[in-house]
């Protein structure tokens, strides 16, 4: 594969921050502009970074994840999860570049009982989803070359900042605390490192993918499951209290089932990844926390 100039926003996040250490890795020649240095919702900022950088791929990180934010504030969720991507698509469809968009589980209602694919329809219930679910249809209505990336349950070494850190994190924090843990059992996903989500993104770059991919860690779990795994590999003994989502009292539904599959990886050459158990076995020894 050909060296890329690649522009990603929201370079400093959870993400993007792994995105561009792969990126830079596989000697792709990077710009990397964080939401102080790009504001995806200034629509001139982002055409004049366009034209100054040149790119031939751009790949936005950046959104607005808080889902219960999203909820309280519906105006500013439209304006940048979908309204900045309907403007980045107009541009990069313009100056020929293709847009990769990272989107999530959170497009479909979980009512399906079984991993959604990508050839599943979307019905989002909630703001973030439908945010999300308006930004993949204009990258596809707008940008003719482009690469939309479902994923779910990220968690990565640096952390959401609009989350205060990631599940993990927080999840031994309080066991660290003694503080005993509500976990969710009725809530199931795809929990997905961002460090082997950057990977693949670039694979799938490198491999001139298109259309709708989704990249997850392999497997399932609930979020019971996933914090009492992390709590297991660490020694933490502390009491961790099984709840329902209806006892968290969010101002956002969430979908209860929503774990992704794909169909569309072997299309292009490009494997799944990794169980979820393992990845995060590696998180933690990444983090210190745990010994390889």
């Amino acid at each position: 594969m050909s060296k890329l100039k690649v522009l990603v926003t929201g370079a400093s996040g959870q993400l993007g921050s792994d995105l561009v250490d792969e990126l830079l890795m596989r000697s792709h020649d990077v710009v990397a502009l964080s939401r102080s240095q790009l504001d995806i919702t200034n629509c001139g900022a982002v055409a004049a970074a366009i034209r100054e950088h040149r790119p031939s791929v751009f790949i936005n990180c950046a959104a607005m994840v808080n889902v219960d934010a999203c909820e309280l504030d519906v105006e500013a969720a439209i304006k940048v999860n979908a309204l900045a991507v309907w403007h980045i698509a107009v541009l990069c469809s313009k100056a020929k570049v293709k847009l990769v968009q990272i989107s999530t589980d959170y497009v479909f209602d979980g009512e399906k009982n079984s991993p959604y694919t990508e050839a599943d329809v979307p019905n989002p219930i909630n703001v973030y989803g439908l945010t999300k679910f308006f930004g993949e249809m204009f990258v596809r209505n707008y940008c003719d070359e482009h690469l939309i990336v479902r994923t779910a349950g990220l968690y990565g070494i640096r952390g959401s900042r609009s989350k205060g850190g990631n599940f993990v994190e927080f999840v031994i924090g309080a066991a660290l605390k003694n503080e005993p843990l509500r976990l969710v059992t009725d809530m199931v996903t795809s929990p997905t490192f961002t460090r082997d989500l950057a990977s693949k993104l670039c694979e799938l770059v490198e491999a001139e993918a298109h259309g709708i991919v989704h990249v997850v860690n392999s497997g399932q779990c609930s979020w019971h499951e996933f914090g009492s795994r992390a709590l297991s590999l660490m020694g933490l003994d502390v009491q961790v209290i099984p709840i329902v989502s209806d006892e968290l009292d969010r101002p956002a539904r969430r979908p209860k089932y929503t774990p992704l599959v794909s169909i569309r990886l072997d299309d292009f050459g490009v494997e799944p990844l990794r169980d979820w158990r393992e990845a995060l076995h590696d998180y933690l020894c990444i983090r210190g926390l745990l010994k390889q």
